[in-house]
This record gives C-alpha cells, sequence and structure tokens, in this order.
C-alpha cells in the first residue's frame, strides 16, 4: 500500500495552493519588456504635444536653394556689370574678366544662401517663441 506522500506509479498529483506558477515563456517576456518603453514614450509625447496646434516651422532645404538661386542670379548681373562697364583707360586693365565673374557669382552666392538661412532659422525660432 502507498502512503500519501508517496503516490502510485501511473498517477498524477493534482498542484497544492502553495505551489509557485511556472515562467512565462520567453517570447512573451520580451513582447512585454518592448512594449513597456514604448508606452512610456508615447505617454510623453502625448504630454507634450497638443493636437490643435501645428507647428508651422519652414523648410529649410528650400530656403537655401532659393538664396542660392538668388545669390547666382544677382552675381551674374553684378560680375557681368561689373566687366562690361570696365575702362580700361583708366589705366587698369582687366585681364581675365571671367576671374571677375566666377568671384563675384561666388561671393553673392554665399552671402544670399547664408541669408537666406538666416532668414529661416528666425521663422523657426517665431514659429517656437508661442510655446
Amino acid at each position: 500500500m502507498s502512503t500519501p506522500e508517496q503516490p502510485q506509479a501511473g498517477t498524477t498529483t493534482e498542484p497544492t495552493a502553495d505551489a509557485t506558477p511556472a515562467a512565462p515563456p520567453a517570447a512573451e517576456v520580451t513582447d512585454e519588456a518592448a512594449t513597456a518603453p514604448e508606452a512610456s514614450r508615447e505617454a510623453e509625447v502625448a504630454a507634450v504635444v497638443d493636437p490643435g496646434t501645428v507647428r508651422r516651422a519652414p523648410r529649410y532645404k528650400a530656403f537655401f536653394w532659393i538664396g542660392a538661386l538668388l545669390g547666382v542670379a544677382i552675381g551674374l548681373g553684378l560680375g557681368l556689370y561689373l566687366v562690361f562697364t570696365h575702362d580700361p583707360s583708366q589705366g587698369v586693365p582687366l585681364f581675365k574678366p571671367g576671374v571677375y565673374v566666377t568671384v563675384v557669382v561666388l561671393a553673392t552666392t554665399t552671402v544670399t544662401t547664408l541669408l537666406a538661412g538666416l532668414v529661416a532659422v528666425l521663422l523657426d525660432r517665431r514659429s517656437v517663441k508661442g510655446r
């Protein structure tokens, strides 16, 4: 005969109330761990973002392109004007007019591109100032 502490062969024992539950599978643990930081990030973003207001930030690429194109146009105009209005009888000859035009175009393009970037930054700061 068997005692209550020793079950017979082929029979199953039922768990007692003080038995600890088995650990969840590893896949469930990683899914929960992955969603916990995402949920906290979403909560942080939701606390900061107001869906009723839209931030009207400038597009920097467009500002730089407009500044560069304006610089090329202004530089070509100014460079060609300086070359064609030069009077060689004043004693200073103009040996390579292409170099003068190139330098003027590069200088005006640099200046206008930087000014366009400055305008974009100022507009960006203005869009954030009211927050």
